[in-house]
């Protein structure tokens, strides 16, 4: 009896702590919603791992690799030995690349870590502000290239908690911004996350991202920033901000696994991401606008994969002041051969139009090859 009592209280204990944690983050998210600049830091929410690309990024519940640092810190306690990833893709007709990397390892059977880095950037961009020298001559020489790239630091912790099935997680984000000579930033922030599991294979996860809201500070070189002020006459005449705040975001997801006559399977996620602003999402409102994502995979004697999903549900508004419903439809494939896995996916960074498809590859090395 005793035994059952401490179970019942640390179960409501954790459970009250949840909801404290929650209301406090909507409450955060509702104060902030109207007074600060919402699109800070976009790079960091396009992904990682084709894998999760191709499921329309719906992992948030059933994330449990290294790449878990990124969709929910908390699934890397299913870590058995340590763990490597890669990624590359190019967008925007690749003009722009996107790169990730990412190490985890246990600690012991109850705490995992983690580190990924993203770089997001284009590069050799050509610097025409000098063409035309003080005489009016135009000299090709003065030409110059410059990258504007974007990258983002990210070191995670996950532990289990005392009820069987719960664990959190938790990443300490640092953000690196540069522009050329002209400006760059620093900015500072963290997510938060559970997982639980129930004994019949349902699993949930919460992620909570830029919790603290995450901070840019912007360090602008006047002199150089004048020479575009010179360059293009009555443009770009007043300095930007110097300083950003991306404001919290929150994604609710549910999976389960099915297996079917032993050699195959099914795994099914359900994500929802909620933004605390008004916009066009499927599910919009003055506090919080709501997006779904569906994710769909496919497994051969788990060494195959078929992969497939939907997201980024929007509601756009035509010429003639109809609406249109427009989504984001994703596919990809996977082969894992004992420590080594391999991932295709064929996805874009906005909706089903036909200019914005990427293609996105990965790499998984599990250590526990060399054993």
């Amino acid at each position: 009896m005793l035994k059952n009592n401490i179970i019942f209280a640390k179960k409501n204990c954790l459970l009250k702590t949840l909801l404290t944690l929650l209301t406090c983050f909507v409450i955060t998210c509702s104060a902030l919603g109207q007074t600060v600049r919402k699109y800070s830091n976009e790079f960091m929410n396009i992904g990682v791992d084709a894998a999760a690309l191709g499921m329309a990024n719906a992992v948030t519940a059933h994330t449990a690799d290294v790449n878990s640092g990124y969709w929910n810190p908390a699934g890397l306690l299913h870590l058995e030995d340590k763990e490597l990833a890669l990624m590359h893709s190019s967008y925007f007709a690749n003009i722009a690349n996107y790169d990730y990397i990412g190490f985890a390892m246990p600690i012991d059977d109850r705490s995992s870590i983690g580190l990924s880095v993203i770089r997001f950037a284009v590069d050799d961009i050509l610097n025409t502000t000098q063409l035309i020298d003080d005489q009016g001559n135009i000299n090709y020489d003065r030409i110059s290239t410059f990258s504007t790239a974007d990258y983002g630091v990210t070191f995670s912790y996950a532990r289990q908690l005392p009820l069987d099935g719960l664990r959190y997680g938790i990443n300490a984000k640092v953000i690196r911004r540069i522009i050329g000579d002209f400006a760059s930033s620093w900015g500072f922030g963290l997510d938060a996350a559970v997982q639980f599991e129930t004994k019949n294979d349902w699993k949930f996860g919460i992620m909570a991202r830029d919790i603290t809201t995450t901070y840019n500070a912007w360090s602008i070189d006047e002199d150089e920033f004048s020479t575009i002020q010179d360059a293009v006459e009555g443009e770009n005449q007043e300095l930007p901000e110097t300083t950003e705040i991306t404001i919290p975001k929150l994604q609710l997801g549910v999976s389960k696994k099915f297996i079917i006559n032993y050699d195959y399977s099914i795994l099914t996620e359900l994500d929802l991401n909620v933004r605390f602003e008004e916009n066009n999402d499927i599910i919009s409102t003055s506090f919080a606008s709501i997006n779904p994502a569906l994710g769909l995979e496919f497994g051969y004697i788990d060494m195959i994969f078929l992969r497939g999903g939907l997201g980024n549900f929007q509601n756009e508004l035509e010429y003639d002041n109809s609406e249109r419903l427009s989504f984001q439809p994703s596919m990809g494939v996977g082969f894992r051969y004992k420590g080594i896995q391999v991932d295709y996916a064929f996805t874009d960074i906005g909706d089903q139009s036909v200019a914005l498809y990427s293609n996105v590859f990965s790499l998984k090395l599990d250590f526990s090859i060399f054993r």
